[in-house]
């Protein structure tokens, strides 16, 4: 009897802890927000996904970002992040930058052409034959590339690549092609690790020794600090990151003043530092003297975090739905629907969408999730739903993307939320 006592306890057991698992039914309708987008939408046309940006919660962002930039910083659009020319040019009208941090070779030379005022710093080593093919595909106008553009060099063989690269591409004793020094101060991506390494670094981007006969000058100094937000407290957060990154920038500061002596002028230096996740962070007695962000202003869900707080959601995906069916049923495993259903009642229905397997997540309707076993499609996503989600054929599902600067790309022009309608529509890069 005891033992009998014994197993059926441990059985019991085993159910509780079973139906503690087992979800719970969740679900419910577009809100007030994105019942008056989705008309919005409709109304616009607009029944295939489409990339929406809300333009009041954007300036919203923007506004944010100028109360907390420090005094004696300036501001650097990171042009990834927000790949359209009128999306920067927003941004810009709205904060009286002209300086903008660029990723990638064809679009170094799209903002030459574009934007022919901008002052552009290239935010990773670009290979040297990049380089050399945006001043051949370059066309003569207005914008003048050794004076606009600083190219980032992270090893002393980058600096002699770029070094011989500078007079084929008409650069010399007085008119030098730029170079910014990437800084390693912590994320271990790459760049210099040393003080002194740099200090030889700058010796040799500013020696007049070579076949360049000193054609290339050195422009100042990047150091990126993405991963002090994803520091756990436990190792000493996001300021302990921070803190040690600062005290490394600065050593390097002070690297570049001895070595420079009288000719260090950090008013004509671009000393970059900063991140979406961390400018709020800087203040006037941070280093550097500009600071570079771009995702913060739409905030894709890999920017939730405690540095952005009081930065909202300006950018989502919207895509009909063109399928609605009163069950999920998986190839192969179609006897075990009802199962699948007993255990998790959020697989009742099936909504199949235009499009799909984004880097994104579901944010309107509630409710909706993917199926783990079906797995995801690029032209008809599954999302399922319990009986309790209000969705149906046409209607919109409204998704985050949990990034920009790729995700932007995806949709063709952005649709732009104002005034309760669609108003412009913005081409991307």
């Amino acid at each position: 009897m005891k033992r009998r006592t014994v197993l059926l306890g441990a059985a019991g057991a085993a159910v509780a802890l079973l139906a503690a698992k087992r979800p719970g039914t969740h679900g419910g309708a577009h809100d007030e927000y994105f019942l008056a987008l989705q008309s919005a939408l409709r109304t616009a046309g607009l029944m295939r996904p489409t990339l929406v940006i809300d333009r009041a919660r954007f300036r919203q962002n923007l506004g944010t970002l100028k109360g907390h930039l420090p005094k004696n910083k300036h501001f650097r659009i990171v042009a990834k992040s927000l790949p359209s020319v009128a999306l920067l040019r927003e941004v810009r009208a709205a904060t009286g930058t002209d300086r903008l941090m660029v990723f990638h070779q064809p679009h170094v030379n799209l903002l030459a052409s574009e934007m022919t005022d901008a002052q552009m710093l290239l935010g990773k080593p670009m290979p040297a034959g990049a380089a050399r093919a945006f001043f051949a595909e370059h066309k003569a106008n207005a914008f003048e590339p050794l004076k606009q553009i600083e190219w980032l060099v992270d090893t002393p063989a980058r600096i002699r690549e770029y070094r011989e690269l500078a007079a084929g591409v008409g650069a010399n004793a007085a008119r030098r092609l730029r170079l910014n020094l990437e800084l390693d101060v912590g994320l271990h991506r790459g760049g210099f690790t040393r003080a002194q390494d740099v200090a030889e670094a700058i010796r040799a981007v500013n020696s007049e020794n070579g076949a360049d006969g000193g054609a290339t000058v050195f422009s100042g100094f990047m150091g990126y600090e993405a991963h002090a937000a994803k520091i756990p407290e436990a190792l000493g957060g996001v300021k302990g990151a921070l803190a040690k990154a600062w005290a490394f920038y600065n050593e390097c500061t002070k690297a570049g003043q001895e070595t420079l002596g009288a000719a260090w002028q950090p008013e004509s230096l671009t000393l970059n530092i900063g991140g979406s996740n961390t400018y709020e962070y800087y203040d006037e007695n941070s280093p550097g003297n500009e600071l570079a962000m771009g995702s913060g202003l739409v905030k894709p869900t890999d920017f939730d975090t405690a540095g952005l707080a009081d930065h909202v959601p300006a950018a989502f995906i919207a895509t009909p739905v063109l399928k609605s069916l009163d069950h999920t049923a998986i190839p192969g495993l179609e006897g075990l629907a009802g199962l699948f259903r007993a255990w998790d009642p959020n697989t009742a229905r099936t909504f199949y969408i235009y499009g799909g397997y984004w880097l994104a997540n579901v944010e309107s309707p509630p409710g909706l999730q993917r199926n783990g076993i079906w797995g995801h499609s690029t032209n008809q996503d599954m999302l399922n739903g319990s009986a309790e989600v209000k969705l149906e054929i046409g209607d919109h599902v409204f998704l985050r993307p949990n990034q920009s600067e790729f995700v932007f790309l995806q949709f063709g022009d952005i649709a732009v939320y104002d005034g309760g309608k669609i108003g412009e529509r913005w081409p991307v890069f």
